[in-house]
């Protein structure tokens, strides 16, 4: 019997002498393999079978992102992991040291901390996948003293510890291969020199593909990157990517937010530009950044530092049609319109660059060129879709520049020469009939704006005198609006169907509330347009008129000659009203007459400037209102605030940490977020934003309301008689089926409308 037995160290040879082959076939393959994804995806499972592991990963170097990253398969779709090359992840400190790791428990902070401070351990796989990580072993790829990569190995399949100095000698065997079979590819890239070489080597692209798009491109007079996006469907950002790795540069992606680089291109004709694909963007610190189609072209480069009179230039790379986008933005306007870069050169020399340190100008504000300049910022703002145009000389940079709000964030348009401040300003206070003489108080008009496709504009203007004796300009757009439908007002079913209910009513007083800007008068002119009947008559005082709607009798307040919304107001009360608009309850005595007429008959709407629905009442208890008069009047306020939306085009689903959703379940209030009935797991997704052509890569595009709906019950007209505390209203209303802003907008999030940041901005609570 024991001759039978095979002996411990004809076990240890047998085993040693399987692994040694397998090592040689699995070497002969990573060396046979014709592209990278072949060995990252492919002979994944080969290389696994060598160590009594679960799982490995292998990451290749990106010079250019200075990154490492590896490939997976998602079902049967092809995606990348990237990695900074850092000391926070442990391959990207594998990566950054040249060291190896060898790790008994992943989720153990002390052995992370010993080995590196900034160490850290990704865990959202493990939650996403409900795979536990313990064991890692992780080795850098070299060939020749080059960094080409890093090997990691994750949980033994038998036995507790780190690795064994068997399995590290293995690894660093593997690694070693892999070192060679890294640097063959890139040298056979190197020897095929196009620049869609990344494509192949990725499998985004065969060879024979590849050829025969050179012909076909030709055949069609299609640029090749335009070509290979539409036949193969190839995204921009692989182009981008292939970029990258040929050129050794950035690729940079078109964005309409980028200032204007005046100063830099001034000099250089549009028709040039275009021809030669390259232009200017930017210059930081001593440096020009300067995108072009091809980076590697010598002698267009030395041109460009001739003309920018520099040799201190970062060159990018663009495709040709971003590069015409930029050139287009920057230089291209209506044929019956100059563009900035021409106004400003147009300027050089002129009388508004003639000025004394005392800032006692020759003012040419009548100049065609200043109003040209004038005309191109409201012009551009509008088709921006720009809610404020600011203008902001600066004393200590010498300069006047000029941003616009979109969407709810402000961004640089155009920096214009601190010269030119003083007829620029000048232009805009006669355009608002105001004092050009006052420079020392503040100021505010209007302008009636008429573009050139016979389509009318209204500005509000405000003039603030800031450091260094000059002056800031805002400009408010009210773009005549046509009236939103409600049911295009993003309300929940609940809260469309008690305001329905509640602006049905004969007489009573609704409110609207929130900060300026929140689109307030935009669900006014709803809620009336709902309402808006023959049989009823109609009166609004607005300051000013910004929205118009046939059926309504509108009036532009005047408060400088006394005709204010409570003598607005009183003269409604004469003039035979169903209902009456008033843009706002600024004072006591317009907040009186509103409860009086909501008292006598008539249905009141008005707008308040607070947080929240309940405070609005005590707000308006604090101003003297009698409590009784009010609580008969009050129908429901509506509080109510406007997030940016996802980019419908872009936005991507993704599963969320338990972090996160354990956040978004506390913001909402636990207790009620469990009654909605969305467990944490595999299914639960939300959206976040990418960034795209549309959205100009910000992720976002457009706005949408939430909203809190307060409704006057019973109950509510109790607490307001006894003139309670917000706290106690707030919490009668929750239990009476309000929802407040922050839940609002939480449940919008849940539904990929927007993303829990955007709500956390505008929501105090």
């Amino acid at each position: 019997m024991n001759d039978q037995l095979t002996p411990p160290s004809a076990t240890n040879i047998n085993g040693t002498s399987r692994i040694r082959k397998e090592l040689l076939d699995i070497t002969n393959h990573i060396h046979a393999a014709q592209n990278i994804k072949q060995i990252l995806i492919d002979l994944k499972s080969g290389i696994l079978n060598l160590f009594n592991a679960n799982s490995i990963t292998t990451y290749v170097v990106d010079k250019a992102r200075n990154e490492i990253y590896s490939m997976f398969l998602a079902g049967t779709q092809l995606k990348e992991i990237r990695l900074p090359i850092n000391n926070k992840s442990i391959a990207g400190y594998v990566a950054n040291t040249g060291t190896i790791i060898n790790i008994e428990n992943a989720y153990n902070q002390k052995e992370l901390k010993s080995i590196e401070a900034e160490l850290t351990f990704d865990d959202s796989w493990d939650k996403k996948s409900g795979f536990k990580t313990r064991q890692i072993l992780a080795a850098p790829i070299y060939h020749s003293s080059q960094l080409m990569g890093v090997l990691q190995i994750i949980n033994k399949k038998v036995g507790d510890g780190k690795f064994s100095e068997e399995e590290i000698a293995l690894a660093l065997e593997i690694a070693e291969v892999l070192g060679v079979a890294f640097y063959n590819q890139q040298r056979f890239v190197r020897h095929r020199k196009t620049r869609f070489d990344y494509l192949i080597t990725h499998d985004l692209l065969k060879e024979e593909e590849l050829e025969s798009a050179w012909k076909e491109a030709r055949e069609k007079k299609e640029s090749m990157e335009n070509f290979l996006m539409m036949k193969y469907k190839i995204s921009k950002e692989d182009v981008g990517r292939a970029f990258e790795e040929f050129y050794n540069c950035h690729f940079i992606r078109y964005n309409e937010k980028i200032p204007i680089p005046g100063h830099l291109i001034k000099d250089l004709k549009k028709n040039y530009l275009r021809r030669e694909l390259w232009v200017p963007l930017e210059k930081v610190g001593d440096k020009i950044h300067v995108i072009m189609d091809d980076p590697n072209n010598i002698i267009k480069r030395d041109t460009i530092e001739n003309l920018l009179k520099t040799k201190q230039i970062n060159y990018d790379v663009a495709l040709e049609e971003d590069i015409i986008k930029y050139i287009n933005l920057f230089y291209n306007t209506p044929d019956d319109e100059h563009s900035f870069i021409e106004i400003l050169g147009r300027m050089e020399g002129d009388d508004a660059t003639s000025e004394d340190e005392e800032g006692d100008e020759t003012v040419t504000e009548s100049d065609s060129v200043i109003m040209q300049l004038v005309n191109k910022i409201i012009n551009d703002a509008y088709n921006r879709r720009a809610s404020d145009i600011h203008v902001e000389p600066n004393v200590d940079r010498k300069n006047v520049e000029i941003r616009f709000r979109v969407d709810g964030d402000c961004a640089l348009y155009q920096t214009v020469p601190f010269s030119y401040r003083a007829a620029l300003i000048s232009r805009i206070k006669i355009m608002s009939n105001l004092d050009i003489t006052i420079k020392r108080l503040p100021q505010d008009g209007k302008i009636k704006f008429r573009r050139s496709n016979g389509d009318e504009i209204e500005l509000r203007v405000a003039t603030i005198p800031t450091q260094g004796g000059v002056e800031d300009v805002v400009m408010r757009i009210l773009a005549k609006g046509e009236t939103m439908p409600l049911e295009d007002m993003a309300l929940s079913s609940r809260n469309y169907n008690e305001l329905t209910s509640i602006i049905s009513k004969p007489y009573g007083m609704i409110l609207c509330v929130g900060p300026t800007g929140s689109g307030k008068t935009t669900t006014l002119h709803a809620a009336l347009h709902h309402i808006n009947r023959p049989d009823r008559k109609i009166w609004t005082a607005e300051d000013p008129v910004e929205i118009t709607q046939y059926g309504l009798r509108q009036v532009q307040v005047h408060p400088k000659i006394g005709f204010d919304f409570a003598a607005a107001m009183r003269a409604f009360l004469r003039a035979d009203p169903d209902v009456i608009m008033v843009g706002e309850m600024r004072d006591y005595e317009t907040a009186k007459t509103g409860v009086e007429a909501s008292l006598t008959g008539h249905l009141v709407f008005s707008t308040l400037h607070t947080n929240s629905a309940p405070e609005t009442i005590v707000r308006l208890l604090d101003m003297g209102i009698d409590p009784l008069n009010f609580a008969d009047a009050l129908l429901g306020i509506l509080a109510q605030r406007l997030v940016r939306t996802l980019c419908k085009k872009c936005k991507e689903q993704y599963h969320p940490t338990k972090e996160e959703y354990d956040e978004m379940a506390e913001s909402y209030d636990q207790e009620e977020f469990d009654k909605l009935n969305i467990p944490y797991n595999d299914e639960f997704k939300l959206y976040r934003p990418k960034g795209c052509d549309i959205c100009n890569n910000t992720g976002y595009r457009g706005r949408m309301s939430i909203h809190e709906l307060l409704v006057a019950t019973d109950g509510i007209k109790r607490l307001i008689q006894k003139h309670e505390t917000v706290e106690v209203m707030r919490n009668l209303s929750r239990s009476e089926g309000m929802t407040t802003l922050l839940q609002d907008g939480i449940l919008k999030a849940l539904k990929g409308f927007t993303d829990f940041k955007q709500v956390r901005r505008v929501c105090i609570k």
